[in-house]
């Protein structure tokens, strides 16, 4: 059974899930924010010891599920760039927000690229740039994002 504390980490994971496929008109839908990759970014910064890679692969694994893509694309795409951060989360943590923020850009920059790759060698996906317009909104909420969940972490005492 799930503590206190893994309780509201699974509650912040699936309200990431459900903004990420939540409708939204066709003109704005194109921006939305990797909001799984963000709030799994926050927690392996957070607790790299309890949230890690299996957690990214199965939440990945789960997007699959829900927006209908061949299975193992996002999982296999999450769960390498969440061991990125897990490797060198001490050095991550150290960076002002707005440096972290950067580096989401670039996590979430690697994560469509890596989602388009594997999904062009198993479909005949076809690249267009602005299958990276996520990449700026999730730039531009980290930081918003990092102080909400930091927030919830310190009023909930999750260690």
């Amino acid at each position: 059974m799930f503590s206190h504390n893994g309780i509201i980490i699974v509650f912040t994971l699936l309200i990431a899930l459900m903004a990420s496929i939540m409708p939204m008109p066709l003109s704005v839908d194109a921006f939305r924010p990797d909001w799984v990759l963000i709030v799994l970014v926050y927690w392996c910064l957070a607790l790299p010891n309890k949230i890690n890679i299996i957690t990214a692969w199965f939440m990945g694994f789960i997007l699959d599920v829900l927006l209908g893509s061949v299975l193992g694309v996002h999982a296999a795409a999450m769960a390498l760039s969440v061991y990125i951060v897990v490797v060198n989360f001490q050095k991550i943590r150290n960076f002002s927000v707005w440096q972290q923020a950067l580096i989401i850009g670039v996590l979430a920059a690697l994560y469509h690229l890596l989602v388009f790759w594997l999904q062009r060698f198993l479909t005949d996906a076809v690249f267009l740039t602005s299958y990276l317009y996520p990449v700026i909104t999730s730039v531009i909420l980290w930081p918003w994002v990092f102080l909400l969940l930091r927030r919830v972490r310190r009023h909930f005492k999750i260690k």
